[in-house]
């Protein structure tokens, strides 16, 4: 179960995920009014979907976005992997970040009859998560139904661009550069080109909801415990999903720190890398693999019980 090249995600391939997994980011453009462009930085939280793997953003009509963009283009757009429900107080009290991708590039408004077809776009893909959830199998809504849906759902939070009564202006965001963050904050540089030609996970935008649901169930947060003891020889003494991928996944285990304080043992939360098999090419088969090898880590340890 040990990373190497054919299971760990190039830097591409992360912020592709990241970008697919999400549905909402900040967005930074610089201020301005009549008199023209100023040197402050007007954030704020805004929706989007990914086409063709640029992202097209939903800002208010209220917005000051709206000004500041026809005076100056340049903007920013910064987006997390989703770190939803117990795993966002786990991150916090330990002082890490969740990975996130920094983009940079224009903040440019489309035409009436292009903002339609991307619309359009935001129709198909609510409506095919939303029957992908329907569609799964027992095993597959047994946990996305242990999940925070109203916090965790790609399709629910992007509906509501299509429920509510505000108005916005789309954008498409034309990347000029793109970094990755990783969970210490360090900033690695990531080639355009590599970002274009990378695929998201299919997984990716169901991956809140996996990982949530996950979380949410104290018999699988057991059964990690046991994936970092059979697998990586650590004795966690709890375990929680951090991230999914189509080739395994990574876990935060609670694990005995090397350093003692006072005589009493500390514990420190270490990430761990296990892989499938084979690669998942759906929600489906995630789950299939994921059960298989809690199975075969109950089974080890059982056995392990009868030698003792």
């Amino acid at each position: 179960m040990k990373a190497n090249k054919a299971t760990v995600l190039t830097l591409a391939e992360k912020c592709r995920n990241i970008l697919a997994a999400n549905w909402q980011g900040y967005l930074n453009t610089i201020k301005a009014d009549a008199k023209g462009s100023k040197e402050e930085i007007y954030t704020s939280k805004v929706k989007y979907i990914l086409k063709r793997g640029k992202p097209y953003v939903w800002v208010p009509e209220k917005e000051l976005h709206n000004v500041n963009t026809v005076i100056d283009e340049r903007g920013s757009f910064a987006v997390a992997s989703p770190f939803p429900g117990p795993l966002a107080n786990l991150l916090r009290s330990i002082k890490k970040l969740p990975t996130r991708v920094a983009l940079n590039g224009d903040v440019l408004p489309l035409k009436t009859e292009k903002a339609q077809l991307v619309a359009e776009s935001l129709k198909e893909i609510v409506l095919s998560e939303q029957r992908v959830s329907a569609e799964s199998s027992y095993t597959v809504s047994g946990v996305l139904s242990s999940s925070n849906f109203l916090t965790t759902s790609r399709s629910e939070n992007l509906k509501e661009l299509l429920d509510d009564g505000e108005k916005y202006v789309i954008y498409r965001f034309n990347l000029s550069s793109c970094m990755f963050v990783d969970g210490y904050g360090c900033t690695h540089e990531v080639d355009l080109k590599d970002l274009e030609t990378s695929k998201a996970d299919l997984l990716a935008p169901l991956s809140a909801r996996l990982i949530d649901g996950i979380n949410q169930s104290q018999a699988r947060r057991r059964t990690l415990m046991l994936f970092c003891f059979v697998y990586s020889k650590a004795n966690a003494r709890d375990a929680m999903m951090l991230s999914i991928d189509s080739k395994g996944f990574d876990v935060l285990g609670k694990v005995p720190s090397p350093v003692m304080r006072d005589g009493v043992e500390e514990f420190q939360w270490k990430e761990f890398r296990f892989t499938f098999k084979e690669e998942a090419t759906d929600v489906e088969s995630f789950c299939r693999q994921l059960v298989e090898m809690e199975e075969e880590v109950v089974k080890k340890v059982s056995s392990y019980s009868g030698l003792a």
